[in-house]
C-alpha cells in the first residue's frame, strides 16, 4: 500500500491563519499486516524512505500569497503508523515529525516537536475543529489531526509562535 499526499493540505499554528500547502508527490510505502480474521490492517512507514516536501514559496501560500523566498520549513518524520478499517474506511495514523526553519539555510531555528494522531473523523480542541474524510473508493482521503507544540528554549521563536500553542495539520492524500 502506498501513500501519496496531494494538494489542499494544510497547517496553522495558534491563532495565525493557515499555511495552505500543495503537499503533491511526497509519501512512501507503507509495510501492512492483518489478521486473516480481521478488517483492520497495520500500517507502518519507513521513515527513512517517506517523502514529504518542504513548505517553500513554491508551495506554500500563507494569505494568499506565497510565503518569502528563502524562508523554508522542512518536516523530517520520525513515525507514521497506525491502522485503517477496510471495512469503513477509517484510518488512524500516530504521526511524529520534527519541523526545521531556516532563512536562506543561513538561520536555522531549533526544531519544533510535533506529535499527534492524524485520523479521517473529527478533531476538536480550544482552538481547532476539524473533520476528516473516510478513505474512499477512489482511494482518496483527508488526514486532521491537533498537536501541542512545546516551546524550543529559542526566545524569538517561542514568543512568535506563541508556544506552547495547538497546531493544527490537514493532509489531502490518496492510497494505492
Amino acid at each position: 500500500m502506498y501513500l501519496r499526499s496531494l494538494d489542499k493540505c494544510c497547517l496553522r499554528i495558534g491563532s495565525y491563519p493557515p499555511f495552505d500547502y500543495d503537499a503533491t508527490n511526497g509519501g512512501g510505502k507503507a509495510f501492512t499486516s492483518s489478521n486473516d480474521q480481521s478488517k483492520i490492517k497495520y500500517l507502518s512507514f519507513d521513515p527513512n524512505t517517506f517523502s514529504i516536501p518542504p513548505l517553500t514559496w513554491r508551495n506554500t501560500r500563507f494569505l494568499t500569497l506565497p510565503i518569502p523566498p528563502g524562508l523554508k520549513i522542512e518536516m523530517l518524520m520520525d513515525k507514521l503508523e497506525g491502522t485503517l478499517d477496510i471495512t469503513t474506511g477509517c484510518l488512524s495514523l500516530d504521526f511524529e515529525s520534527r519541523f526545521v526553519f531556516s532563512i536562506f539555510s543561513i538561520f536555522s531555528f531549533p526544531n519544533l516537536f510535533v506529535k499527534t494522531t492524524l485520523v479521517t473523523g473529527r478533531v476538536i480542541s480550544r482552538l481547532f475543529e476539524e473533520e476528516g474524510m473516510l478513505l474512499n473508493k477512489n482511494g482518496k482521503t483527508k488526514l486532521v489531526g491537533i498537536a501541542v507544540v512545546l516551546p524550543t528554549g529559542n526566545r524569538m521563536l517561542d514568543v512568535f509562535l506563541g508556544l506552547p500553542n495547538e497546531a493544527l495539520a490537514v493532509l489531502n492524500c490518496e492510497f494505492k
